[in-house]
């Protein structure tokens, strides 16, 4: 098989049979993707480990997490530095938080395009004292500079998606950004989310960076495993911290201060966590594999995908002033949905799934997200359905 040619969607749908491919257009490629029916085989092997093992379960559970972290640096381009999994990207960003000494510093930069993780936490610190200043994630060109160009002395941490939720655009800058914090003392936090698996992370510039992330979107792991990549020389003593933190100490009773382990991702690890999403993970990891699906063949068919929809929404000719798209940004510096601004984005998303195709808003911003397993004609055929509705 030719690895760099097209993906063939027809054929990799065959794969997909539990989740009723050939029944209604998931158009949800951004926010929950398909699981291929394989990953139903890892949830079954993690029921024989338990059964077999018993509580000796977890050097096979170890095994699978070490796989889930291979494949996490590998969609970041190979960059070096630790790798810590947790269920979910909010266990991750407190333990983050819970290292920052907020004696000397009392201000956390952020854009206004973040997620709901970041931002309501950040909302509740913001009461108790902690300054939170907000830099707008629009233009996305400038983002970098921007932020570089607003840190102060105060700036304990900078947080920025490297893609935004939202709108779908790819930030730019982020090398010359890290660059400035580094020179300044000031930890980033890099939201990686929307960019893990649907377009290739350069990670040249990134290094002192901290990279937050899962595998619930376009990665096709489902709940339950996500990342924090720390810098290799991080040393960093967070308050929030478990007893997976430093397991060659757990015999010594008797030692007064907290230490951190050596292996790999301690320093950020949490407690016991249900080891079945990593199971998962890795098989969906293997049938990537298997079918040869690298990030740049999934970019690949991600832009023709995007190339398609906005080519015919472009056709319906609908007064912008019920709904359009961005026209001024090309299509290849956007990751993996297209995003149509309308007032009636919630009202079309209820509409669309009585009609077969799911999809959602997210304010006033309609997210219409392809997948690999999706053809051509399932993508035209939701833009008629959508452009009936709009009749």
């Amino acid at each position: 098989m030719d690895r760099t040619q097209s993906i063939d969607s027809r054929a990799l749908a065959e794969h997909y049979s539990a989740f009723k491919l050939n029944e209604r257009i998931l158009l949800t490629g951004h926010s929950h993707q398909a699981w291929p029916d394989a990953a139903r085989e890892g949830l079954i092997e993690a029921w024989e480990d338990a059964a077999s093992s018993v509580d000796h379960k977890w050097d096979q559970a170890f095994v699978k997490a070490d796989i889930v972290r291979a494949s996490f640096r590998r969609m970041l381009g190979g960059i070096q530095g630790d790798i810590t999994l947790a269920q979910n990207t909010h266990d991750l960003l407190v333990r983050l938080l819970s290292a920052i000494s907020w004696k000397t510093r009392r201000e956390i930069l952020v854009t206004d395009g973040e997620f709901h993780t970041v931002r309501r936490q950040l909302a509740r610190l913001e009461e108790e004292g902690v300054r939170i200043r907000r830099i707008s994630s629009r233009p996305t060109e400038t983002i970098g500079a921007r932020l570089a160009e607003a840190i102060s002395e105060e700036t304990a941490l900078i947080i920025t998606s490297t893609v935004f939720f939202d709108s779908g655009q790819i930030a730019q800058g982020l090398p010359e950004l890290a660059r400035a914090a580094k020179e300044k003392s000031t930890l980033l936090l890099l939201d990686t989310y929307h960019h893990l698996n649907v377009a290739p992370f350069d990670p040249n510039g990134l290094e002192s960076a901290f990279i937050l992330g899962g595998g619930y979107k376009y990665c096709q792991f489902g709940e339950g495993n996500c990342f924090l990549r720390s810098p290799a020389d991080c040393e960093l003593r967070p308050v929030i911290t478990g007893w997976f933190s430093d397991f060659e100490s757990l015999g010594d009773a008797g030692h007064s201060a907290v230490t951190y382990g050596k292996h790999p991702g301690a320093r950020f690890a949490g407690a016991t966590y249900d080891p079945v999403s990593h199971y998962r993970a890795a098989r969906v990891e293997k049938f990537f594999e298997e079918q040869h699906l690298s990030v740049e063949r999934l970019r690949a068919r991600s832009q023709e995908q995007l190339h398609l929809l906005a080519n015919a929404f472009d056709q319906l000719r609908v007064p912008d002033s019920v709904i359009t798209r961005e026209r001024q940004i090309p299509l290849e510096r956007f990751a993996g949905f297209l995003a149509l601004k309308t007032p009636k984005a919630a009202a079309l998303v209820e509409a669309l799934r009585s009609h077969g195709v799911w999809t959602d808003h997210r304010g006033d911003l309609l997210r219409l997200g392809p997948a690999p397993y999706l053809t051509d004609s399932q993508l035209v055929r939701a833009i008629e359905i959508l452009g009936g509705l709009l009749d």
